[in-house]
């Protein structure tokens, strides 16, 4: 068939844009797995283990469960001994103690294996009462006692919630005490600067035998002519002038005039000064508001 001029144009036409745009095509249809292989510039590598979590380690005390598949006459529960073994059928004595549960359930294939046993033995280690390892919390918390350890990746925020948190009065401050290394450790974390600065290595990462204690949180006390008179939970950088306000001020017969307030030095002496309202109060201050004379 004949074409018309204008079509011979429009297909002439077609036909260099085509050609034209070959080589970017066939660049289209190269394979991407070099383009996915390629770092991206700019883009730090990713370490090895990075998104690995540290296991649990059996210790003594600990009750685990044992099961070999296909074997249900192996399946045994028992107690890992203060030595650290424990006793199973056919390989006898198997230190358990200090391994973590992947190497135990290893261990005990091997022996069965080299045993002549089983021929390829698929045993799962389950712990069914942790003893172990634990942390004791103790102090101004909701719950305390000792709670188990039961992976390695456990921060002093989560043993709080465990606890049932920060009882009424507990601090803000926690003192965690362990050794790490050989050596005791003592920190203090202000959990109200964690969480403004949500920086989580400030979190410690827990050990077991750790201790973490909740002190009483420091107070102030306020008598005389005040209308709640008692003492009172001492907040961060707190003024005389937010201390009278959380005694509800003083009453009808008081007066800010001539305020002291009775401080005990570090020689262990008291000694009565007579504030501005701007200033801080320290622990165990006492306020005395007097009595209006007019």
């Amino acid at each position: 068939m004949k074409l018309s001029k204008p079509f011979r144009v429009f297909f002439q036409s077609l036909l260099l844009m085509c050609l034209a745009g070959a080589p970017g095509w066939a660049a289209a249809q190269e394979p991407l797995s070099a383009a996915v292989a390629a770092p991206v510039a700019g883009t730090p590598p990713v370490a090895e283990g990075a998104q690995a979590t540290r296991e649990y380690v059996l210790g003594p005390g600990d009750i685990i469960r044992i099961s070999v598949f296909q074997n249900p006459d192996l399946t045994t529960e028992g107690r890992v001994s203060e030595t650290g073994a424990l006793t199973f059928p056919l390989i006898g004595s198997v230190p358990l103690g200090g391994r973590t549960v992947s190497a135990a359930e290893a261990l005990i294939a091997e022996r069965l294996r080299t045993g002549g046993f089983v021929l390829q033995p698929q045993v799962t280690v389950l712990p069914v009462q942790i003893r172990g390892n634990q942390v004791a919390v103790l102090g101004h918390v909701n719950k305390p006692g000792r709670y188990p350890l039961d992976t390695f990746n456990v921060r002093v925020t989560d043993m709080l919630a465990n606890a049932g948190g920060i009882a009424t009065g507990g601090d803000d401050v926690i003192v965690l005490v362990g050794t790490r290394d050989g050596k005791p450790i003592r920190r203090e974390l202000d959990l109200p600067t964690l969480f403004q600065r949500g920086d989580p290595d400030a979190d410690a990462m827990l050990s077991p035998g750790d201790v973490i204690y909740v002190r009483r949180a420091d107070v102030f006390y306020i008598y005389g002519e005040v209308q709640k008179p008692g003492s009172f939970r001492l907040e961060r950088n707190m003024t005389v002038m937010q201390a009278l306000a959380t005694g509800g001020g003083p009453t009808l017969r008081g007066t800010v005039r001539g305020l002291r307030i009775h401080r005990r030095g570090t020689d262990g002496k008291v000694a009565v000064i007579e504030p501005a309202m701007e200033d801080r109060l320290r622990p165990d201050d006492i306020i005395y508001v007097k009595e209006s004379l007019f």
